[in-house]
């Protein structure tokens, strides 16, 4: 079954390849400056493959934080322990990534990719016959989040890291759009491959059934993720000056801290985890306490962010432009504070869906843009590194506000919480929009910065 699978992604490839030596032939050189096809990447082999490996990890993730947040809520009744869990899962991107950054300049970028994938595998395996078996509990949960999220931090920035040594510079917008597609628009994918099962949940005599479908859909997710990044073949490194890892750790930190337009949209893309990326430990109260549903409205509030990051991952992999990017990039940032306040308020089905759309969309829109400009700021020697000082703050901010959102639920409306968090966000990007780097990289001239 996967042979025949996998030959059909082959052909899949193939046929994007067609695709762009057609467009290739009808555009000329000027207007190909100015505009890419949307699936121009996937015609490089290591690149193809990285990214299938990619989507299925990421609907495995997002899958896996619906039942999950799901289950111990309806164990516990607690949204504390819904962010407690979601906690787990992110806090390692402030322990493990520093160090993973580092091992992605000293070793092979495609092995740390494949370990990290082979581990996710069988934590989702072992995840899934706990359940099966009747022997899970919420701390059981909360030590199995936190393995899964060392792993899944762990991929990140070696997969930042690798991007740019498998396809060409003038296509890097596009490979990190479509790439950053497999982190948000699988929030599309991932729910609704589980979906079905979830009307099982609640129902003492199908929850096992279901919930046990779904848990095995995410670990076979991960064993194509596996499968996949064997076929990688690139063997980039960065490069380490010291033996030391505390050494090479600092010579990040250094290059970070001391790089006043790398350390500015890290710190506004911080800032926007923080505020607006926040709310995955509350899905599960507002599904029961604010629209009256059960799971099923988890799933499907987390498959309109996708689809909201779905459309504006493709919206960006086809334009190359840079005064559109600098543009695009005010009004993601705005819509990622305006659109959670939405949710917040709302007590109605559509509305709340409608909002997670365009919440997706600010979202999706702003990491991919604020990932590119720190791409294209970061040498190779060290992207690394950088790539895990950038994930270690973006993580940390998004584990510590997940947990306190969680925390304050079960003595509050967190709705509230929510909605505040959206306008200071909004507040800062407005009275901070002409700031000299970041008014440089809203009018569109973010290149000039890494010179």
């Amino acid at each position: 079954m996967h042979c025949v699978f996998i030959e059909l992604l082959v052909k899949l490839r193939e046929y994007f390849i067609k695709i762009n030596k057609k467009k290739l032939k009808k555009n000329n050189s000027k207007s190909s400056n100015n505009k890419i096809d949307y699936f121009a990447s996937l015609k490089y082999p290591d690149f193809f493959k990285m990214w299938l490996a990619s989507l299925f990890a990421g609907s495995s993730h997002w899958a896996l934080i619906v039942i999950r947040g799901w289950v111990v809520y309806q164990i516990s009744d607690s949204s504390m322990l819904v962010g407690l869990v979601t906690f787990a899962a992110m806090i390692p991107m402030v322990l493990v990534t520093p160090f993973i950054g580092y091992l992605a300049d000293k070793f092979q970028r495609r092995r740390i990719l494949q370990i990290m994938f082979l581990i996710n595998f069988i934590h989702n395996l072992g995840l899934g016959i706990l359940y099966f078996m009747d022997l899970i509990s919420p701390w059981h949960l909360v030590a199995l989040a936190f393995i899964q999220g060392s792993a899944r931090a762990a991929q990140m920035p070696s997969g930042q890291a690798l991007v740019p040594n498998i396809v060409p510079k003038k296509n890097l917008l596009n490979a990190v759009a479509l790439n950053m597609s497999t982190v948000h628009a699988t929030r599309l994918i991932g729910p609704l491959a589980i979906v079905p099962f979830l009307s099982f949940f609640g129902n003492n005599e199908s929850t096992i059934n279901g919930t046990d479908i779904a848990f095995f859909i995410c670990t076979g997710f991960y064993a194509l993720s596996f499968i996949f990044a064997l076929l990688i073949k690139n063997k980039s490194t960065g490069k380490i000056s010291s033996e030391s890892f505390f050494v090479g750790l600092s010579e990040g930190i250094k290059y970070v801290h001391s790089n006043k337009p790398l350390l500015t949209i890290i710190g506004i893309t911080t800032l926007h985890c923080m505020f607006t990326m926040s709310f995955e430990s509350v899905l599960p109260y507002f599904s029961v306490n604010k629209l009256g549903t059960e799971g099923v409205a988890v799933s499907f509030l987390m498959m309109c962010v996708g689809v909201g990051s779905l459309f504006a991952s493709l919206f960006l992999a086809g334009n190359a432009n840079e005064k559109l990017k600098g543009r695009v990039f005010y009004f993601f940032a705005v819509l990622s504070g305006i659109a959670p306040v939405f949710l917040a308020l709302s007590s109605n089905l559509f509305i709340s869906l409608t909002a997670t759309i365009f919440m997706g969309m600010g979202q999706a829109g702003f990491m991919i843009i604020s990932h590119t400009i720190i791409q294209i700021m970061s040498p190779d020697y060290i992207r690394g590194r950088i790539a895990g000082v950038y994930a270690m703050y973006i993580g940390g901010s998004m584990a510590l506000f997940n947990f306190l959102n969680g925390l304050t639920a079960d003595y509050f409306d967190p709705g509230y919480s929510i909605a505040t968090q959206g306008l200071i966000f909004t507040i800062i990007i407005i009275s901070t929009r002409k700031q000299k780097i970041l008014s440089s990289i809203y009018s569109g001239n973010s290149k000039n910065l890494s010179k």
